[in-house]
């Protein structure tokens, strides 16, 4: 695990990560946040042990493994990324009620405005408090913001191990049916 003098976890904890996003994706993948490892690289999911990259390519959404230093490769294929919370942490249990409730309405509007086809919100738990919904699954939602569809994904950070990157490929790969190959 990389180790952070506490000069550079300021900094990380002060970044903006930029989101990779063009209009009319076919999927937008939300995070939570962005974790330091993110915040100090400027790409998603940058933690070693996140299984976002090798479950995308899993699923079929991507045609080989890509790296996290290559996310803008995401917009060939029609995907994006984006976070419910764009502030960093260390964890996401370190963000407020609060703050995932302004997410989810600045998500709302991000999506109102780039119109993807689907938004992908990687993680119950923050789907449930970005967007008041205490009872929602994993899997396509009743929820649609404007024309986009939405799905709940599990959270593919490696501390979930409810889910196997097998499971969550299967269910990347629902999605990823779902939005049209």
């Amino acid at each position: 695990m990389a180790r952070f003098t506490p000069e550079e976890l300021q900094a990380a904890r002060d970044r903006v990560v930029p989101d990779v996003v063009a209009e009319g994706l076919r999927v937008l993948f939300c995070g939570i946040n962005p974790g330091l490892m993110t915040a100090a690289t400027g790409h998603h999911f940058a933690r070693p042990g996140n299984r976002f990259w090798p479950v995308l390519h899993r699923s079929g959404f991507t045609p080989r493994l890509l790296k996290p230093s290559e996310q803008q490769e995401l917009l060939s294929y029609g995907l994006g990324i984006t976070n419910v919370v764009a502030r960093p942490s260390a964890r996401a249990d370190e963000l407020s009620a609060e703050e995932y409730r302004e997410g989810g309405r600045l998500l709302a509007a991000k999506v109102e405005r780039l119109r993807p086809r689907w938004l992908a919100v990687v993680g119950v738990t923050a789907y449930r408090a970005a967007f008041d919904d205490r009872t929602a699954r994993v899997g396509p939602q009743a929820r649609t913001i404007g024309e986009t569809r939405v799905w709940v994904l599990p959270n593919p950070s490696g501390l979930n191990a409810h889910w196997t990157a097998e499971t969550m490929a299967e269910e990347f790969g629902r999605l990823r049916e779902a939005a049209g190959a």
